[in-house]
């Protein structure tokens, strides 16, 4: 009889530990997908940017063409890259080294880098930008955590047969965040 209850107490803590493993990935995974939707917001908030960022600087350097059409040629393409965290970082990242560029035509057009619309252009881009690294840092913690628990014993257990997954930091290339180069044949 005595082993009956150690049996019957073994199977509740087992089931106990289980619920418990269970219930701390799906929190996880929410830390994952809440991550991903603020990323998300601050890069259709950039994409949004852009429009307006290109209509200005075009009536100042509309000779610039191949850039203009670059740079929505990468939104477009960042647009679509939808979910994936991986292709939407590379989507992104070709999409900054554009920005970088017209951002960085203020440089060779006086008259630009004093209108307030492209400054206010600026500071907003600017701003957008370092929200997104910030989400971006939520969300690649939140990913260690889940991949962690997804990775090790006992969550290990749970997570194969319940469905859990390991998630995609959303990486943007080191070579990215340099500051451009532009050379503007010149002009001061």
């Amino acid at each position: 009889m005595a082993a009956l209850f150690v049996l019957i107490g073994v199977l509740v803590l087992l089931v106990v530990t289980a619920i418990i493993l269970y219930n701390n990935l799906v929190a996880k995974r929410q830390m994952v997908n809440n991550g991903w939707a603020d990323i998300d917001v601050q890069l259709k908030r950039r994409a949004d940017l852009i429009p307006s960022l290109v209509a200005t600087v075009r009536g100042y350097a509309s000779h610039e063409r191949q850039l203009f059409e670059e740079v929505v040629e990468k939104r477009n393409q960042a647009r679509a890259a939808g979910d994936d965290a991986a292709a939407r970082g590379a989507a992104e990242s070709a999409l900054s080294r554009p920005i970088g560029k017209l951002i960085a035509l203020g440089e060779g057009y006086p008259e630009l880098k004093a209108s307030a619309n492209f400054k206010d252009l600026q500071d907003d881009l600017s701003d957008t930008e370092n929200k997104i690294e910030m989400a971006r840092r939520f969300y690649n913690g939140a990913v260690r955590e889940l991949n962690t628990a997804v990775e090790t014993f006992p969550g290990s257990l749970i997570a194969g047969p319940f469905g859990f997954h390991q998630a995609a930091y959303f990486e943007i290339e080191t070579a990215d965040r340099a500051l451009p180069e532009v050379d503007f044949g010149g002009k001061s």
